[in-house]
């Protein structure tokens, strides 16, 4: 990374701006599992029922009323 932009040595970048950072010789990974599980305490949810979308497969989304179309691969 240091070839690529210039920066200060202090030290291996683990934690920046609520991301971890795993640096490796060909690739650099980018998480924010602390973030998650941080905010996820803070409002007692640690426990909470995992869900790998926000909305049900099953549900249709029709356009509203007013005749404006609805994007709904927003929600899939």
């Amino acid at each position: 990374m240091q070839r690529e932009f210039e920066m200060l040595m202090m030290g291996e970048l683990n934690y920046f701006l609520r991301l971890h950072i795993k640096q490796m010789k060909t690739r650099t990974f980018l998480s924010q599992t602390k973030y998650c599980r941080d905010v996820l305490r803070n409002f007692e949810m640690e426990n909470c029922k995992e869900a790998s979308t926000p909305i049900s497969r099953s549900f249709y989304l029709d356009g509203d009323e007013n005749g404006t179309a609805v994007d709904q691969t927003k929600f899939i």
